[in-house]
């Protein structure tokens, strides 16, 4: 068995742990990393778990693996200590891995691995098989609701407000992978996924749209390349967490039942 702690319990933590208990062959939960356990053990009773509950800087003893669905500013508290025991980190908040790129150094060192899933977006694993070729561009185009960009720092930066009176779709940033993700943190894990899988965070255009008209996450990937030009969509269904979708815990989910089948399909 491959005992798993989840450090945070948003959204995300919490679905993840659900479906974990329900039954992942090869899987057990091993622990949960979260600063408010008089919060989580309620919950966790209400999904029948029974789990230690620890600091998420405590986690790599109950672990074999560690799936962090936490803020980014704490991924290295998270993960350094997975990283020295030699073990693997799954990242979510892939952005902070260009803010702390010790992290990949440290994994080499003790022999660990730091995993990104697909989380949001579709077809990574053909824009990985595009890069073992030349690509010549890549361009994202993200349209979020309102309410699931409200609060990014670029925003607040550039004074661009979009709480009030938006009626068209508005486009508020265009730049690089690198760039948005300092300017929209908790929205453009994406940019960095997709940038990690294809030509580097420099060279992966970025554009953000605000769009009141939409209720879902939507992300459009174009790649064009010596091999094949690509051109992905993908709409996500919210999570409780606007800024998150469903579907990126379920790609977690997917991962960890992949480590024990006999049949494994996708790179």
């Amino acid at each position: 068995m491959t005992r798993v702690a989840i450090a945070g319990f948003g959204a995300i933590g919490r679905e993840l742990a659900a479906r974990i208990a329900r039954g992942i062959p090869g899987i057990e939960l091993g622990a949960i990393g979260a600063r408010d356990r008089a919060k989580v053990d309620p919950e966790l009773h209400a999904l029948g778990i029974d789990v230690p509950v620890v600091p998420i800087d405590a986690l790599e003893p109950y672990a074999d693996v560690v799936v962090e669905c936490a803020p980014a500013a704490l991924l290295p508290a998270i993960a350094e200590p997975v990283l020295r025991a030699g073990k693997e980190v799954v990242v979510l908040s892939a952005g902070a891995l260009l803010e702390h790129p010790h992290l990949v150094d440290l994994a080499a060192e003790h022999g660990g691995t730091i995993t990104v899933p697909t989380g949001a977006l579709v077809g990574l694993d053909a824009v990985a098989a595009c890069a073992e070729g030349e690509i010549r561009s890549v361009q994202l185009t993200t349209r979020k609701p309102v309410a699931g960009l409200i609060g990014a720092p670029a925003l607040d930066r550039e004074g661009i407000r979009i709480d009030e009176g938006l009626a068209e779709p508005l486009r508020v940033f265009a730049g690089t992978a690198r760039e948005a993700v300092r300017g929209f943190p908790a929205n453009l894990n994406v940019a960095v996924a997709l940038a990690l899988a294809g030509v580097g965070p420099d060279r992966t255009a970025v554009e953000i749209w605000a769009d009141p008209s939409l209720t879902r996450n939507t992300h459009t990937i174009d790649v064009v390349s010596d091999v094949a030009d690509l051109r992905l969509t993908i709409e996500n269904v919210p999570s409780e967490n606007p800024r998150t979708g469903k579907i990126t815990a379920l790609s977690v989910v997917s991962l960890l039942r992949k480590r024990g089948a006999h049949l494994r399909v996708g790179s």
